[in-house]
């Protein structure tokens, strides 16, 4: 063989002779070779679409989108039909003619499956705001009640309210006491849209509170033509207004608020201002506090020294006054009535989470008033002070006096509420008929304080659903102020002097006489919500009654 024969190339039946991939075991026999479609192998995943299975789609249909990706445009017109569970649904009549707290309520304590369908309106037509936009409005009108103070289902109703009024029905909001989610499912075989939202800042403004309910009720009414634009700025022109009043008022209104107090526990003039000065001056050291950074506690212990302080220098000083009443009246302008109010109802409405966290921080402000009062008080017994706590059985009775106080005391606590100026009224005629009821009940009568406190609240929580009602509004501007007069003051203080003097069974019982009355503050004004609705005209109906706010044993 020569040289050039050796130089020619093999062919192909050679070559493929010597191939290791035909020569190997994995390899295809010849004859039998499937042919591929461009590029890629053929799928072999057991969740692959065996061929001629393939669902053809609608030209016109869009790609199916997963949660990763935003969701397109919601079209009430073009919504998938309502899953109908084999039972049926109940029917649930939604007049329009209540206020839509209740019908958001009722809506949010029926199943996903039973709720009415919304009727197609100008905000839920083709062409309408797109789902992550609705449910960031959603979520940022929840942050700014939630951080007002207002309870987890009010905030969970008003939620309900704004993405219902754009065509999202199928809504579910979660509220805690710091984070405040919403999921969206367009249907049962859609990708469901959730977003969050934290809420780092609270801050009591009622103001604000108002003006929130106002935008979700101008959203929830049909006939109202509110763009998401328009929703988006009226919700910034909230958060940019200023507080309706200065820092002045408010230290003042804090010193009148003391004042009205220490009259209510048997003070005289020299009394109340005694209790005034102490209570600005642990305002501003409190507001100083805030400035420099300082976390709420400390700000509470500060603000608690100088009425203690006051009442134990008098004392010192021999001034033949009620150096006790001059102690209390500084406390009930630190006494956080208003979170105690808001656990309780979370409790009793089955948020056991938001409860739980708003009365750990009740707890945690409490115990700053006590380290500063106990502060005070060991200082003044190491000097002393004759501080006696059979003082809290010589009380006297002025029926008049008490209840200008308490009248003087509820629109003092209006205004460091921040609360609209149009409420004062209604708050100062409601604190002066739960004091009324109280005073009647525990001194005339002579029934036990728990029980006339309890019956007291629960006027005070009656009259303020109603108000709140009749104007469509939230009922806490109604009532939170209007408890003030019957804050546990002196249980507080004199629990906390029995301490002071090592007498710590009779501190103890104090202690527990007073968180008694803060429950049953706390309890009757919920009961007193309650019962409101039992005389209103309730929006919707079927034949099982009512729905609870929260059924875990099946009633």
């Amino acid at each position: 063989m020569t040289d050039a024969e050796d130089r020619k190339p093999l062919s192909d039946e050679v070559r493929t002779t010597f191939d290791p991939e035909v020569t190997s075991e994995f390899a295809i026999p010849e004859g039998l070779d499937v042919p591929t479609q461009g590029a890629e192998s053929e799928t072999s995943s057991e969740f692959a679409v065996p061929e001629g299975l393939d669902v053809p789609s609608p030209a016109d249909a869009e790609p199916e989108g997963s949660a990763f990706s935003p969701p397109s445009t919601y079209s009430a017109r073009g919504a998938p039909a309502a899953f109908t569970p084999a039972t049926g649904v109940p029917v649930v009549r939604l007049t329009k003619d209540v206020p839509w707290q209740d019908r958001m309520r009722t809506m949010l304590r029926l199943p996903v499956a039973e709720r009415p369908a919304p009727e197609p309106g100008p905000k839920a037509e083709e062409g309408g705001p797109a789902v992550p936009r609705v449910l960031d409005l959603t979520l940022r009108i929840g942050e700014l009640l939630l951080a007002g103070g207002e309870g987890a289902e009010d905030v969970e109703a008003a939620m309900f309210a704004v993405c219902r009024s754009y065509g999202l029905d199928r809504c579910e909001p979660n509220v805690t006491f710091t984070l405040l989610s919403i999921s969206y499912q367009p249907s049962l075989v859609d990708d469901p849209v959730t977003a969050s939202r934290t809420v780092r800042r609270r801050g009591t403004d009622y103001t604000r509170l108002a003006a929130a309910y106002q935008l979700v009720d101008d959203l929830s009414d049909p006939e109202s033509h509110i763009s998401l634009e328009e929703a988006y700025r009226r919700l910034a022109e909230i958060r940019r207004n200023r507080h309706p009043y200065p820092t002045w008022v408010l230290t003042a209104a804090s010193g009148l608020l003391a004042g009205a107090a220490s009259v209510l526990v048997g003070g005289d003039a020299v009394v109340f201002f005694a209790a005034a000065l102490g209570a600005m001056l642990g305002d501003r050291l409190a507001w100083l506090c805030a400035g420099r950074g300082l976390p709420e506690f400390y700000q509470f212990v500060v603000a608690a020294m100088p009425p203690a302080a006051m009442g134990v220098a008098l004392t010192l000083a021999h001034v033949d006054v009620k150096a006790s009443a001059v102690i209390t009246g500084g406390l009930f302008a630190l006494l956080p009535g208003r979170a105690l109010v808001a656990g309780v109802q979370d409790g009793l409405t089955g948020f056991y989470i938001t409860a739980a966290a708003r009365l750990l921080e009740v707890m945690y402000l409490f115990v700053g008033i006590v380290v500063g009062v106990l502060v005070m008080l060991y200082f003044g017994v190491q000097l002393g002070a004759q501080l006696t706590p059979d003082a809290a059985m010589n009380i006297a009775e002025r029926p008049v006096v008490q209840i200008a106080a308490s009248m003087l005391l509820s629109p003092t606590f209006a205004v460091l509420l921040q609360q609209e100026r149009a409420t004062v009224l209604a708050v100062t005629l409601n604190g002066g008929v739960a004091w009324s009821v109280y005073g009647a009940m525990h001194y005339a009568g002579d029934l036990s304080p728990v029980a006339s406190t309890a019956v007291a609240a629960g006027l005070v929580g009656l009259f303020g659903q109603l108000l709140s009602r009749y104007r469509f509004a939230s009922a806490l501007p109604y009532t939170t102020a209007a408890i003030g007069p019957l804050l546990p003051g002196s249980a507080t203080y004199f629990g906390l002097l029995s301490i002071a003097q090592n007498e710590v069974d009779a501190g103890l019982g104090s202690l527990t006489k007073a968180a008694a009355l803060a429950m049953a503050i706390a309890i009757g004004v919920n009961l007193g919500s309650e019962i409101s609705r039992l005389f209103l005209r309730l929006p919707g109906g079927s034949a099982e009654g009512r729905k609870a706010a929260k059924r875990t044993r099946g009633f």
